[in-house]
């Protein structure tokens, strides 16, 4: 599937454009940092294309045909973007539920997606639970930062213990911030009931009779009892037994609720007569659901969240040092998946139970060792004048110091390099070694780990330098070893061709002269065809029959292959070795007729780590058709199963009208097998 072009400015449009168009776009919904589209066909779309647009973080492709562009803080502004576009009104695609169960099922049907697709439904549905709250969620926290700052100052008393008789002005301030986590049962019903197909505002009145004055008036002068460790009255309701617990602050239990409501809802649309459906559906539903959610769910939900809460507890009883260091390993794992949701909603029901949590303390070990990996890659970006790396890195990082939020980081850099992640666990470690030796760190509230809620944590010093620590040691490991894994980084760097360089440190001329001069000589009134030749013996094939995505789908860029029948690699014109891999995999050349070529000798042969290779040019060489760049052994890489598929791609084919693999078939060593069109160039603009 090729993205239709479009003259349109604007990333907007750019997203719309290279996903294939608003026909493709099915629905588009977003959360904190990204947009969420759940497409028509999402074969075929080049991932780097999307990457490259201005204000794209990065992307994440899912199953079912789901397709995440993360943006960052500036989410709300490019999703309001693309629903103004005019080829949106209505939503993008036309809705076809039939068309579309289709399409997922036969996405579905496809290897492990079709086994462990269910699993992905089960994240999404508690992911989509939880994100149109995190706003408010932020926000609230930010509330709480404040409060704890002044209780610490001394300026107030102890603002998180209700039995704190605070002045009226802090009173109302302290109210700020309880609302969302109040009724956050009620946020949680809507979110979940809508994600399941059902009414969303049924499942909000469903979870709202459990939470009324009114119900937990029913167990006044019944002696509570203590599950678990949370207290509950049971009350006899029609000869049977309920159980009367407050409810603020609950998210199992309405998880639970809209879980069973979306089938029941949908299955009596079916049975019910469409033009009964505006009474009857909405009326059944809560007829049935409100006292199973009394009697049943709400209960379970209860239980369960408070089992998970103690099974917590008595880990971190038995040992603090370990807990604390189990968790700030685990998380990096866990939120890919969307596992941390549900210990999000273990960490609130500490706070309503215990009065405090002790999970968010070691957690915020792993954001900051998140954000200074990121904080790393920020560094090298801006070392290697690498333009677009440096705006996500920038974006992303301002996410995380200062919101807390992780998910620009590990969607938009650290799941693309995950050479990251072993840096990334070090300071996890090191961050929850610090917090485990000192005791654990307790919060009274609820907030997201940035550098603006610190003083919500009741030993700030021993958090700070924990989280301090986390952040330097995985900022400083990534900046000393690289983020790119050494066929990524030979890849930027033969993108990069820094063949200006080299010329002008040979003239003793500034790389600005070298590149005029080259763009003057090179203006043309008439195109002109130039060739790459053949760097070795064997069949020449189509890019699309290399085994590898990255260049079959031409996201590296144009080329060809060879299925060699040699083993000695020559140069494939004459010019400049920009790059040559002292593991001799892959090389690098800036040609004379204007051409950056990338050889890559082999599939994944970089794992060899040189064996069997015998390189022969360094970067700055000299070259020309006759001459050896590396001789590999056959043996050795079919022996270690790597295919020798050989990628001729050109590099900075965006400069010539066209490039085109010519000669496919039986080839030899100088004929061509790449030609290039160049674009014709007024001389006054050279």
């Amino acid at each position: 599937m090729s993205a239709p072009s479009s003259g349109a400015s604007g990333p907007a449009q750019e997203i719309v454009d290279q996903l294939g168009g608003a026909g493709n776009i099915d629905n588009l919904t977003h959360c904190a940092t990204r947009l969420r589209f759940q497409l028509r066909d999402a074969s075929g779309i080049d991932q780097a294309a999307v990457e490259a647009i201005p204000g794209v973080m990065g992307v994440v492709p899912q199953s079912g045909d789901r397709y995440q562009v993360v943006i960052g803080g500036g989410v709300q502004n490019v999703y309001n973007d693309i629903q103004a576009l005019p080829s949106m009104s209505g939503g993008g695609a036309p809705a076809d539920p039939e068309d579309a169960a289709s399409i997922k099922a036969a996405a579905r049907a496809k290897g492990p997606r079709g086994r462990f697709a269910w699993l992905d439904s089960v994240f999404e549905f508690l992911s989509d639970s939880f994100r149109p709250i995190l706003g408010a969620l932020l926000g609230a926290s930010l509330f709480i930062t404040f409060m704890a700052l002044m209780s610490t100052l001394g300026v107030i008393p102890n603002w998180a213990d209700p039995r704190t008789d605070l002045p009226p002005s802090w009173r109302f301030l302290n109210l700020c911030w309880q609302a969302v986590f109040v009724f956050l049962p009620l946020y949680i019903a809507y979110n979940a009931s809508k994600r399941v197909g059902a009414d969303p505002w049924i499942g909000f009145a469903i979870m709202g009779v459990v939470m009324l004055p009114g119900f937990t008036g029913l167990a006044d002068g019944i002696d509570p009892i203590e599950v678990f460790g949370s207290e509950v009255s049971v009350v006899p309701i029609f000869g049977l037994p309920l159980t009367v617990f407050d409810y603020s602050s609950q998210v199992f239990p309405p998880l639970l609720m809209a879980a069973l409501l979306g089938p029941l809802y949908k299955g009596l649309k079916k049975l019910i007569p469409e033009d009964l459906h505006l009474i009857f559906v909405p009326f059944l539903s809560m007829l049935i659901m409100i006292p199973l959610t009394a009697f049943l769910i709400g209960p379970i939900g209860v239980y369960t969240g408070a089992g998970l809460a103690n099974l917590l507890r008595a880990i971190n009883d038995f040992s603090p040092l370990i807990f604390a260091i189990v968790i700030p390993l685990a998380y990096p794992f866990m939120v890919p998946l969307g596992l941390h949701w549900p210990i999000n909603a273990i960490m609130l029901l500490n706070i309503q139970t215990l009065g405090y949590d002790y999970i968010q303390g070691p957690m915020g070990a792993w954001n900051f060792a998140c954000f200074g990996a990121t904080a790393g890659v920020l560094y090298l970006s801006i070392r290697e004048k690498d333009a677009q790396m440096r705006q996500t890195s920038t974006g992303a990082l301002a996410a995380g110091l200062l919101g807390g939020i992780s998910e620009p980081s590990l969607y938009g850099i650290h799941l693309r390099f995950k050479r990251i992640y072993g840096r990334m666990l070090v300071g996890c470690l090191v961050g929850g070694v610090i917090i485990g030796i000192g005791g654990g760190v307790k919060t009274s509230a609820f907030v997201f780990t940035s550098l603006l809620t610190i003083p919500a944590f009741d030993n700030i010093p021993l958090y700070a330098t924990a989280v301090g620590a986390a952040f330097f040691v995985a900022m400083f490991l990534v900046i000393f070893s690289g983020y790119r894994s050494p066929e990524q980084q030979a890849a930027f760097e033969a993108a990069r061709v820094p063949v200006a360089d080299l010329e002008a440190a040979k003239k003793g001329e500034s790389t600005d002269d070298v590149i005029a001069a080259a763009g003057s000589r090179e203006a043309e009134a008439q195109p002109r065809t130039i060739e790459v030749l053949s760097p070795l013996d064997g069949e020449i094939v189509a890019l699309s029959e290399v085994p590898d995505a990255v260049f079959s789908q031409g996201i590296m860029g144009p080329g060809a292959a060879i299925k060699p029948s040699g083993n000695v690699v020559y140069a494939p014109g004459t010019g400049t070795v920009a790059v040559a891999q002292p593991t001799g995999h892959a090389f690098g050349l800036q040609l004379d007729n204007g051409l950056e070529v990338l050889i890559h000798v082999g599939i994944d042969t970089v794992e060899l780590d040189g064996k069997g290779f015998d390189v022969k040019v360094k970067a700055g060489d000299k070259v020309t058709p006759e001459t050896v760049l590396v001789e590999f052994d056959r043996g050795i890489v079919e022996a270690a199963g790597f295919s020798l598929v050989t990628p001729i791609i050109v590099l900075n084919a965006a400069a010539f009208a066209s490039v085109e693999a010519v000669g496919l078939g039986g080839g030899k060593v100088g004929t061509p097998i790449l030609e290039a069109v160049t674009k014709v160039t007024a001389p006054s603009e050279a």
